[in-house]
């Protein structure tokens, strides 16, 4: 899969407000109430992640979540991670 190119990785940046770039990858935040909640939420990424075939590196830090999604074999953000991107926000915002 062919790596987004700047104009592309741009757009992806102002069409999804939540998702950030960083590091070459494409990063999101989440804050739980506690370590419980972020664990349940991990979970549940866990198994969009398993059916989509695509897993973000995730950091969990008590309450705190972060998924951060790159396409490994490509070496840097695709497609594929705009779709997943898109995917969690639909089914977790």
């Amino acid at each position: 899969m062919a790596l987004l190119d700047q104009a592309a990785l741009d757009n992806l940046a102002n069409t999804n407000p939540n998702w950030k770039l960083e590091d070459g990858k494409l990063v999101r935040d989440w804050t739980f109430k506690d370590f419980v909640q972020a664990m349940e939420f991990v979970n549940r990424i866990a198994g969009v992640a398993e059916t989509a075939n695509h897993h973000p590196d995730i950091d969990i830090r008590y309450n705190r979540v972060r998924l951060a999604l790159v396409s490994h074999d490509a070496g840097g953000i695709t497609q594929r991670d705009a779709r997943m991107a898109a995917r969690i926000d639909r089914e977790f915002l």
